[in-house]
């Protein structure tokens, strides 16, 4: 199972971020759990600059932008490869 945070204050862009990667791992029939995160220090503690950031299994795989459902697709399938 991924373990899928989305990291940001809850912002238009945050909530995007979040609707598009649900999308993706219904659309893949992924087998995650997608929490998001709102609280500051726990954001501070992946490093990222800026939100929106996703973070799978535990790794920043974007921050400060909104990637495209393509993107997270990848980003889903490569996370699956490498678990």
């Amino acid at each position: 199972m991924l373990n899928i945070k989305i990291l940001g204050s809850g912002c238009a862009n945050c909530k995007r971020l979040e609707t598009l990667t649900r999308m993706a791992v219904e659309e893949l029939k992924l087998e995650a759990e997608v929490i998001k995160v709102t609280d500051f220090t726990e954001i501070m503690k992946f490093d990222i600059l800026s939100t929106p950031g996703l973070v799978i299994n535990e790794k920043v795989v974007s921050s400060g932008r909104i990637p495209s459902p393509v993107e997270i697709t990848t980003f889903l399938t490569d996370a699956l490869a490498n678990a």
